[in-house]
């Protein structure tokens, strides 16, 4: 009798935990039915065994009725999309790349990546944009994600890296202030460091218009009016000037710019703020005698406070806040940002970012130009310079002056980006649309040419996760066939565009290429192997190599701790002052809407909508409103409600509940159809990180006149010819 064969130890597909799980092959699963079972593995330190609902039924998302099993082109007689063979996918794929390169000029082709792609897809994708499209217009959906956050902590610190710290430090931190992120909602296996925290002394304060189940956990719940957390940040600030909580001596020694934006706080007294932010002078007092009354503290801010045309400034005042009290560079203290995209961090340190090469390098440096190409074998003036933002990329898809041809791997725009009916108008006007994903997305209904991928548990590959721990996926099972892995994909489109060399297909293969194109820079991963995060479970970067015969780098899990990633070695404080939101209440659209995650769903949900279990825990979007708000508008728990910014419209039933403000609704953003949240959403960008105002913008609501057919938009089999 043969015995079974072993379980393989991988992560879970979803967030930035990026979760230790085991996959069992089954002996005999049904039939369609996924061919592994999910279990425990309770050694990775990250979440210890523990797996939310997405990553317990992660497996069926590899069930055969749930995903794409061979190559589909627009077929040009009928325009509907067929089932094609990959040498005619291919084929239809490249030419249409070539076409348009040709016709427009190399600038005309876009690449649009995502933050759940591997590293070694990330970085495979960035040079395949720029050594065989060669073109500068490359972004990815992370770009909607934490770019804020990475940009903000780049001007403080001189480095970006999601946590600067384990996630296990947050555990041991004497205060925990927790701006615009629900946990409990979006990470489940990480609110066990909260409640650690508490249970040994610490405070927690979340800063939250929603009354979450994290909130819940709180100490104190700060409740601000979306678009106001950069005011909150000043006048917690001015509070800890005003009162005598500065650290005078690590001011003094490890920052510079404090003057400048002492002044700046000090334009934002209590009731001022107040006044803005409608949080009550003595809660803001309350939190700053917690934060500065504990030993330790940290800030953690997720997607609430950054998805804003001013995120950058809003993360630059809270991470102000950590420098002016001394709590960064200290053991269990600093600033950090809770990444969202399972390898939101990852994504960006290795190409598939406008303006960055490999290593975290800028794409204007020539030194990194220099050393990038050298790997690549190309003359670094042949490399392309600086391309269009994510957002940017998609609003001038079709025009003149865009893209006119779109290679799209991992994503979904036509649900995941601000102003979602334009994005999806403008994907529609391209020349020439090739989708890349594991199922028929949204966006992939409306493309020329769709090209299976491998999943997650059919392909090795690394990702980075929230704490830039750089972990393994392991191949659990054989891919179907007529699958491809994406690494596969781009090797046969670089073939097709004349590149033979430079594409290698084993994941392996990448990451040592990679690794040597980042030796150097800040995000280093030159130390890092296959055996190594096998060994370690998981190696923090940066870890250069430091040459044979010497030990290896042990990584670095906490930053900071001597110096700051600067060129003095010094914080930089920001200067900033309380703006606007891009568009406030006016008595056209009195309201605000923010936006958000739920337990069950994942991103766009093109995944998770897929998994019975989960679609059955959260079936649609809602819309979420106060009892008062409710009376006014005449309106009882699940009636339909129309919500109408000035971008569009959506509708969806009430959830009616006093977990929110009175001033404010809100609503998912997993579904597309009558019910997309991000019909609405205001596509205003942060001047810096060009992150889009996804959390406020002004709407009115009312009773919607009639039902529609269906919330949730069916498969789409119309398009339009190649």
């Amino acid at each position: 009798m043969t015995a079974a064969p072993p379980p393989t130890d991988t992560h879970c597909p979803y967030c930035s935990l990026q979760c230790g799980m085991r996959l069992r092959l089954l002996e005999r699963p049904a039939p369609g039915a996924p061919a592994v079972a999910v279990e425990e593995r309770p050694g990775f330190p990250v979440n210890r065994g523990a797996l939310c609902g997405k990553g317990d039924s992660a497996a069926e998302v590899l069930a055969d009725a749930a995903r794409l099993h061979a190559p589909l082109v627009r077929d040009r007689r009928t325009g509907a999309l067929r089932e094609a063979s990959w040498t005619e996918a291919l084929d239809r794929a490249a030419g249409g790349l070539v076409r348009a390169a040709g016709r427009y000029g190399r600038d005309a082709v876009g690449v649009f990546g995502g933050g759940g792609l591997t590293n070694e897809k990330a970085y495979l994708l960035g040079k395949f944009a720029r050594v065989a499209l060669r073109t500068a217009n490359i972004d990815y959906n992370g770009r909607f994600c934490m770019s804020s956050a990475a940009a903000a902590q780049r001007r403080a610190f001189g480095l970006d890296r999601g946590l600067p710290f384990p996630l296990a430090d947050v555990a041991r931190t004497g205060c925990l202030i927790l701006v615009g992120g629900n946990p409990a909602d979006t990470m489940p296996p990480a609110l066990r460091y909260l409640r650690e925290q508490r249970e040994s002394g610490g405070h927690l304060i979340v800063v939250d218009p929603r009354r979450t189940r994290t909130a819940d956990l709180a100490d104190l719940h700060l409740r601000p009016a979306p678009g106001t957390d950069l005011a909150l940040a000043l006048g917690l600030l001015h509070l800890v000037i005003a009162e005598g909580h500065v650290d005078e001596a690590f001011v003094a020694e490890r920052t510079t710019g404090y003057e400048r934006a002492r002044a700046a706080a000090m334009a934002h007294w209590p009731e001022r703020v107040e006044g803005i932010t409608g949080v009550p002078v003595a809660h803001m007092r309350r939190a700053v005698e917690l934060f500065c009354g504990a030993s330790s503290g940290m800030v953690l801010t997720a997607r609430g406070g950054e998805q804003h045309s001013k995120g950058v400034d809003t993360v630059g005042a809270w991470i102000d806040l950590c420098l002016a009290t001394g709590r960064a560079g200290r053991p269990y203290s600093g600033y950090g940002c809770l990444t969202g995209q399972g390898n939101g961090q990852g994504g960006r340190e290795h190409g598939q970012k406008a303006d960055q090469l490999p290593g975290y390098r800028s794409i204007d440096d020539p030194a990194a130009r220099a050393h990038v190409a050298g790997v690549w074998g190309v003359d670094p003036d042949a490399l392309p310079g600086p391309g269009r933002s994510a957002y940017e990329l998609l609003d001038t898809a079709g025009t003149d002056d865009g893209i006119r041809a779109l290679l799209l791997m991992g994503s979904n725009p036509v649900v995941s980006a601000p102003h979602a009916t334009h994005v999806t108008e403008r994907l529609r006007a391209l020349d020439h649309l090739v989708v890349c994903d594991v199922v028929l997305s949204e966006t992939a209904r409306l493309a020329d040419v769709v090209l299976p991928s491998a999943q997650w548990a059919e392909e090795e590959g690394t990702m980075t996760n929230l704490e830039g721990r750089v972990i393994l996926r392991r191949a659990a099972l054989t891919r179907p066939e007529g699958v491809r892995t994406d690494l596969e994909i781009l090797h046969g489109l670089a073939e097709r565009l004349g590149v033979t060399k430079g594409f290698p297909v084993a994941a392996e293969e990448v990451f040592a290429e990679l690794r040597r194109a980042s030796a150097g820079g800040q995000a280093d991963y030159s130390g890092i192997t296959y055996r190594r995060i096998a060994a370690e479970d998981g190696v923090f970067w940066p870890c250069p190599d430091p040459g044979e015969g010497r030990p290896a780098h042990p990584g670095t899990p906490r930053l900071f701790a001597d110096r700051f990633a600067t060129d003095d070695g010094r914080a930089r404080f920001a200067a900033v002052s309380h703006r606007p939101a891009a568009e406030e209440p006016d008595p056209r659209y009195p309201l605000r809407l923010t936006t958000g995650r739920v337990l069950a769903q994942y991103q766009s949900g093109a995944q998770t909508r897929r998994t019975p279990a989960l679609n059955r825990a959260a079936p649609g979007p809602f819309v979420e409103l106060h009892p008062r708000l409710a009376d006014r508008l005449g309106v009882a728990d699940g009636d339909l409600l129309t919500v109408t910014s000035r971008r569009g419209q959506a509708v969806a039933p009430a959830r009616v509940t006093a977990g929110i403000r009175p001033d404010t609704v809100f609503m998912p953003f997993h579904w597309p159809g009558a019910g997309s949240a991000n019909n609405l959403t205001n596509p205003a960008l942060d001047p810096v990180s060009r992150m889009p105002e996804f959390k406020a913008c002004a709407v009115r609501v009312e009773k919607a006149p009639v039902e529609p057919a269906e919330l949730i938009e069916p498969a789409d089999t119309a398009g339009r010819a190649s």
